[in-house]
């Protein structure tokens, strides 16, 4: 992938951004990571900020909570905070129930992705209750290629102003828009098991930047699991395979 211009292309994202969006409101879940920061303060720069409106969408308790607050106070949107705790224990515990399952024996997949499709469930709801809003996507292209996202949960959306952009990439739009650093550079976790993304990867954002952006490789090790979770994730990106009939 070629080489890009931040300074050229932020003027560009943000007229596509009011563009895309038209007339209508913006609805964004804010985790008060540097994606979801970014993308708000993208929305805000485009359409005013009297046509963003930010959900936090804490699962009992988030430490860093704290941070979702801070974006908010900084960009002056309205917000509003809604606990889902209590929907993912419902959901849980009914799934157990009927299928004769302990909680202890449910699947990863399961207790990791629930959250994420009940927020984008939320952020939908919230879109019908303002009305006229479009929910925003805020995936990056790094994590896209790796498939690092959960599908009809935080990689659903209207309209995607990042997916073209590297996490690299995205830091630095955040430091061009003014954002506090602890917002634009906040280390990226999952938030459930205390260990970053990069932790989890086997290989930092850097390494996998550079090889998108400038095609300098990792070890063969680190690009072998690149390329691995990249074919595993693709079909989050591609549209759903849908039988034609021919004529």
């Amino acid at each position: 992938m070629a080489k890009i211009n931040l300074e050229t292309e932020l003027p560009k994202v943000i007229d596509w951004v009011r563009q895309t969006v038209g007339s209508c409101n913006v609805v964004i879940g804010i985790s008060g990571g540097k994606d979801s920061s970014v993308v708000a303060a993208l929305c805000v720069k485009a359409l005013g900020k009297d046509k963003v409106f930010g959900v936090m969408m804490p699962n009992r308790v988030q430490d860093d909570i704290d941070k979702s607050e801070l974006l908010i106070k900084t960009l002056g949107i309205k917000s509003a905070r809604i606990n889902i705790g209590d929907t993912v224990d419902a959901l849980t515990n009914d799934t157990c129930s009927s299928m004769g399952i302990e909680k202890k024996d449910l699947n990863l997949l399961f207790t990791s992705n629930t959250p994420a499709r009940i927020r984008m469930t939320t952020l939908y709801g919230v879109a019908a209750i303002i009305g006229n809003a479009r929910v925003a996507n805020t995936c990056n292209l790094s994590e896209d290629y790796v498939g690092y996202s959960t599908k009809f949960g935080d990689a659903a959306g209207d309209f995607s102003p990042l997916s073209r952009f590297t996490a690299t990439e995205v830091m630095e739009i955040g430091d061009m828009l003014g954002l506090p650093f602890e917002l634009s550079h906040k280390v990226p976790t999952d938030g459930m098991c205390g260990l970053t993304d990069e932790d989890r990867f086997g290989f930092t954002y850097a390494e996998l930047d550079a090889y998108l952006r400038d095609g300098v490789k990792p070890s063969p090790e680190k690009l072998e699991k690149i390329e691995r979770m990249h074919r595993a994730g693709l079909h989050k990106l591609l549209p759903m395979p849908c039988y034609e009939i021919k004529e």
